[in-house]
């Protein structure tokens, strides 16, 4: 009886590159790799636990019970093979479904394992990011990611990461891009060049970048490149070509947006990033009102042009939706967006004043309200709002933005921080952050939201996988960056959360969370004075002695600086006195921890508590793990309603 049995698996793929013409070319070769390939590979795959199941011409189809058997198993074959006769082996590994009985293997999980060893050059060894999540604890196996990929007749884009321990091939993203059919799949939007008279102008060449970019985020298949990491190209006169390879991205659309009076004109080119040559080029010359279609042309235009390498059928279809047909209430709109994406207070401040007077001139403009509740969840979650004040209001204009257009992602995201951070709902709040993404599956703030929520459960290893996915989508955003810095400090990779810090800080020096994730990875990695003398730079940058010390206090208190932490505990006293709206709890509940005051440390959180401090909510990240023994922790978290 030909029975099936189905199983989970790690499944490992390998194929001997070029054998078929070697067997052409010098058989007695050829035989001899193929006895050394199969004995190295039946000593070795046994030696890891693993099973060939299947000869296939020059390949073999193994499965084990264990990933990171299977890629130490791999590591090993590899350098074994790359003594002479050398034997030019690639390998693909992935953990999936399986389907096993007598004449064979297969089911999805085999299917994505040979996708993926057939992306592989010969010496190399390629495994999906399934894979990857059993690596985490294993520093032992270094990676190397190249982003998502759309592999044929697999529904989900997989990630594909390469193993870049020494003496192991690394593809090239130019030969995974040919291999994976890549071409013309992936895009990013470069910032359109304001050419008006008037440089005040550059919101409204900047908002059509973004809606076009948007767009595109709709298209089955096109994989997008978010805002920030295009924006970081704006003003810089950079060779398309290195821009695609730092994006990861096969095509570019630039362009140029004149606007006078009534009257627009815009241009666009998307540009192959292989060979720097335009696939197409146009100009169009409208009147205002007709903004909206000329964005839907550009993007669709773009889709068709595409179509032949999309996997969608969106490109026939409408695109843009108009968010309003007042244009003057458009125009502050993107005015508003313009001063958004500059992320400082006093710039959210600008843009609400914008999409409150874009509201004015259209009541049921709902992109405006939907801002506008993100501007209150901004200045409540960074202190420079009395949360009581802002996140109601937030609610308010969530649920408004929603009453209006129920299929804006950014309206559910912002309301899922309000049922997070003001309700403590967290099941809804969860649903409120999946549904956002299901309705713009592109967009990697979404993404890095979720992440956050997660990290808050304590669900680490989920946390790093949304923001991977987040950092995937948008890699030179420094705010993701930084996040997936944390999220590697939660799972105590603190040499990989370093190197993330470091390449943040060589984007911006002055950027304060990766400063202060520099001083915690230092920490952790027994690097103590280095940490302190990252902390103590803190208060100046700032300008002010109170603010910004307390991870400083806590090593103070942790190294048995005792006076040095007291200090620090005077200055938050201080600052208190002097601000009244100033919340300092988890401030003083965090040195006292570093002091070992326990009685003190849980009187500020539980002060904390009854206030419904947002940060409380934090209390599961690697800096309370010097409490997480004392019982009163595990109250304190039933209490707030978070797993114990």
């Amino acid at each position: 009886m030909n029975e099936k049995i189905r199983f989970l698996a790690a499944i490992m793929f390998t194929d001997i590159v070029g054998y078929t013409a070697l067997m052409q070319h010098d058989e007695t070769l050829a035989k001899d790799i193929r006895d050394k390939h199969r004995k190295v590979l039946e000593e070795t795959i046994l030696k890891y636990k693993g099973n060939i199941i299947q000869y296939y011409g020059d390949g073999t189809l193994s499965m084990f019970g264990s990933a990171v058997e299977a890629v130490n198993c791999a590591v090993e074959i590899q350098k074994e093979f790359q003594l002479k006769p050398v034997i030019p082996l690639r390998i693909g590994i992935h953990v999936g479904d399986i389907v096993y009985e007598d004449d064979g293997a297969y089911g999805d999980g085999v299917n994505v394992a040979s996708r993926i060893q057939s992306m592989a050059v010969a010496g190399s060894i390629l495994v999906s990011d399934k894979v990857n999540d059993e690596l985490v604890n294993h520093p032992e196996i270094k990676t190397l990611s190249f982003g998502r990929f759309e592999l044929k007749n697999v529904k989900r884009p997989v990630e594909i990461i390469a193993i870049s321990n020494t003496g192991l091939k690394i593809p090239s993203s130019e030969e995974l891009s040919v291999k994976a059919g890549r071409v013309l799949k992936s895009i990013a939007v470069l910032p359109f060049v304001n050419m008006s008279n008037d440089p005040e102008n550059e919101y409204f060449s900047d908002g059509i970048t973004e809606e076009i970019l948007n767009a595109l985020t709709k298209v089955e298949g096109l994989q997008v490149t978010s805002r920030t990491s295009s924006f970081a190209f704006k003003g810089k006169n950079e060779d398309i070509r290195s821009i695609g390879k730092q994006l990861n991205v096969t095509t570019v659309l630039e362009g140029s947006v004149r606007k006078a009076g009534s009257k627009v004109r815009i241009t666009s080119q998307l540009i192959n990033t292989m060979d720097g040559f335009h696939i197409w080029s146009e100009t169009y010359d409208r009147n205002l009102e007709d903004i909206f279609q000329v964005q839907d042309e550009i993007s669709n235009k773009i889709a068709s042009t595409l179509k032949q390498k999309l996997t969608g059928k969106n490109s026939n279809e409408p695109l843009v939706k108009s968010p309003t047909s007042n244009i003057e209430a458009y125009n502050l709109f993107l005015k508003g967006l313009f001063h958004w994406y500059k992320w400082t207070p006093a710039s959210i401040k600008k843009a609400m004043d914008y999409y409150k007077k874009a509201i004015q001139l259209e009541p049921e403009f709902a992109m405006a309200y939907s801002r506008l509740c993100g501007c209150y969840i901004f200045l409540g979650a960074t202190g420079y709002m009395n949360t009581e004040i802002a996140y109601p209001v937030a609610k308010e204009y969530a649920e408004k933005a929603l009453a209006i257009d129920d299929n804006i992602p950014e309206t559910y995201s912002a309301l899922g921080f309000v049922k997070l951070f003001f309700d403590w709902n967290f099941p809804e709040a969860e649903k409120l952050f999946i549904k956002s993404i299901n309705l713009n599956s592109g967009q990697a703030e979404l993404y890095n939201n979720y992440a956050l929520f997660l990290r808050i459960q304590g669900r680490m290893y989920e946390s790093l996988e949304q923001i991977e996915i987040a950092h995937n989508l948008d890699p030179l955003s420094i705010n993701i960056l930084s996040s997936l810095g944390e999220v590697l400090l939660n799972v105590k990779e603190f040499q990989k959360s370093l190197e993330i810090f470091e390449r943040v800080l060589e984007m911006n020096p002055d950027y304060r969370p990766a400063i202060y994730g520099l001083g915690w990875a230092n920490w952790h990695l027994g690097n103590k004075e280095k940490a302190v003398e990252i902390f103590e730079k803190i208060p100046v940058l700032i300008g002010d002695n109170t603010k910004g010390i307390t991870p400083l206090g806590y090593i103070y208190g942790r190294m048995g600086r005792i006076k040095d932490a007291e200090e620090c505990i005077s200055l938050l006293e201080k600052r208190e006195k002097n601000d009244s709206e100033v919340s300092l709890e988890i401030d003083f509940a965090v040195i006292y921890a570093g002091l070992g005051k326990m009685e003190k440390v849980f009187e500020y959180l539980n002060k904390a508590y009854n206030k419904k401090f947002g940060s409380l909510l934090f209390i599961k990240s690697f800096q309370w793990n010097y409490i997480q023994e004392d019982p009163r922790y595990k109250e304190l978290l039933g209490k707030i309603g978070l797993p114990v």
